[in-house]
């Protein structure tokens, strides 16, 4: 079996005590772009340069259950071109399987385990979601 790859990081993930305030510091002082999401940094594809994609900083409530059953104070977040294989490999080999591949407007989610309790999403991103939330002038 063809084992579909990670193609990149889509975006990281940590708890903070006072989510708002952190996100403000972050806007004020080091100038995140935020949107209702955290902050959408722009890349281009090394392999079709003329292909913007995203990578998503956010922040969440340290009571959140967002990255369950996992503990830990982060996630991070990776690229998949075709997250139903993926899903389908890893489950073969055993890896813990969070949740059911879940569609939204800015692509497809899943989240597993690594062997240590390591919360990972993976997501087939839909960047046209992003370009159009960040406005015309970061398309």
């Amino acid at each position: 079996m063809l084992k579909p790859k990670v193609i990149g990081v889509g975006g990281i993930f940590f708890k903070a005590k006072k989510p708002s305030r952190l996100r403000k510091w972050y806007k004020d002082h080091l100038s995140f772009n935020l949107n209702p999401y955290g902050s959408s940094f722009e890349f281009r594809n090394a392999n079709n340069p003329e292909k913007v994609q995203y990578f998503l900083w956010s922040v969440f409530k340290n009571d959140t259950d967002y990255f369950s059953p996992s503990t830990k104070e982060f996630m991070v977040n990776f690229r998949v071109e075709n997250i139903k294989k993926k899903v389908a490999y890893l489950r073969k080999i055993g890896t813990k399987i969070i949740d059911e591949v879940t569609t939204y407007p800015c692509g497809k989610f899943v989240h597993i385990l690594d062997p240590e309790g390591n919360a990972i999403e993976l997501w087939e991103a839909n960047d046209n979601f992003f370009s159009d939330l960040m406005g015309p002038t970061n398309k």
